[in-house]
């Protein structure tokens, strides 16, 4: 199925709102403490779980609006509410925090594993978006690769060492924010791999 256009804002709106809200969820009620059905749960595992449904309607949402959602928001969403029902089902907020570290080491394997076969697995995601030759996409993904283990390693020693509330703060902001700018420097450095579009 061709993927429908819709309004960037909204999509952008539906990809990063259920992060958003969860952050200020988590802001409302980080000192609180709820106790349901005789046992209780912390501000930030109450806010897991208000999360997991954001997130699953949001992207219900978008597979509507698009009519297309990518390996890597499925993956993201399953790996959310797997490891979201861990925390709820366990009363412990490890889960939740040690899921972003697997995201990014399962995504630093696939690419690993893609370059280990020659290819860029990166490649099928992203050559619509970013026309490039090859070797620049083999360039690109070798770095990202190493991103993506570096923001798992930095994961594991943040929530492990840190608290709580500095893991949410740069879960949310610091983490989206260094992987773009990454990204966008990569791309201003690649420059001369890139395709130019024909518009003979």
């Amino acid at each position: 199925m061709a993927e429908k256009q819709i309004n960037p804002i909204l999509k952008q709106v539906l990809e990063l709102g259920p992060t958003l809200v969860f952050f200020l969820i988590y802001l409302r009620i980080k000192d609180d403490v709820f106790t349901i059905a005789g046992t209780e749960y912390s501000g930030f595992i109450v806010a897991t779980l208000v999360f997991v449904p954001i997130l699953f309607v949001s992207m219900g949402i978008l597979w509507q609006l698009t009519g297309k959602l990518s390996r890597m928001q499925v993956f993201t969403a399953f790996m959310v509410i797997f490891f979201g029902g861990l925390t709820a089902w366990f009363n412990d907020e490890r889960f939740f925090k040690m899921k972003t570290s697997i995201v990014y080491g399962c995504f630093a394997a696939i690419l690993g594993f893609g370059l280990l076969r020659g290819r860029s697995y990166l490649r099928y995601i992203m050559e619509d978006f970013l026309p490039m030759q090859q070797e620049g996409w083999m360039i690109l993904t070798h770095r990202l690769t190493f991103m993506f283990l570096g923001l798992a390693v930095a994961n594991e020693l943040i929530w492990r060492t840190q608290s709580t509330d500095l893991w949410v703060k740069l879960e949310t902001f610091a983490f989206p924010a260094v992987l773009f700018l990454f990204l966008w420097l990569q791309i201003v450095a690649l420059q001369k791999y890139l395709i130019e579009p024909d518009h003979g």
